[in-house]
């Protein structure tokens, strides 16, 4: 978990209320390709959200890489600290990779930073 790394500017039509969510791969050379973004209303939506992305991105690697994120796909523990961790207003932060590329899965409180 890392606390709102690099995170842009929310579209002004997300309410306070709600958690934004961002899912972006940086490549070589600091170059960084949005990849999906999602408005949710609880840290349970989020959890739904970042467990589909994760599953996309996955899907996409090679089987050492993919081994992370598969775990981090069943792992309920984690999953809860997930939600408790936005409950708390913080940022969430998950970060699979492989040879070349990270893939950064985040949701924070659309109410702001933290």
């Amino acid at each position: 978990m890392v606390k709102n790394a690099g995170a842009r500017p929310l579209p002004a039509s997300v309410p306070s209320t709600a958690y934004w969510c961002e899912a972006a791969a940086h490549t070589p050379g600091s170059r960084t390709i949005w990849l999906n973004s999602h408005r949710a209303g609880s840290p349970r939506l989020v959890l739904r959200w970042l467990c589909a992305r994760a599953q996309d991105v996955t899907d996409q690697l090679d089987q050492p890489y993919a081994q992370p994120g598969r775990h981090w796909l069943t792992d309920e523990a984690e999953h809860e600290r997930t939600r408790t961790t936005l409950a708390q207003g913080q940022t969430y932060l998950l970060t699979l990779y492989d040879d070349t590329t990270r893939y950064m899965l985040s949701a924070r409180p659309a109410g702001g930073t933290r």
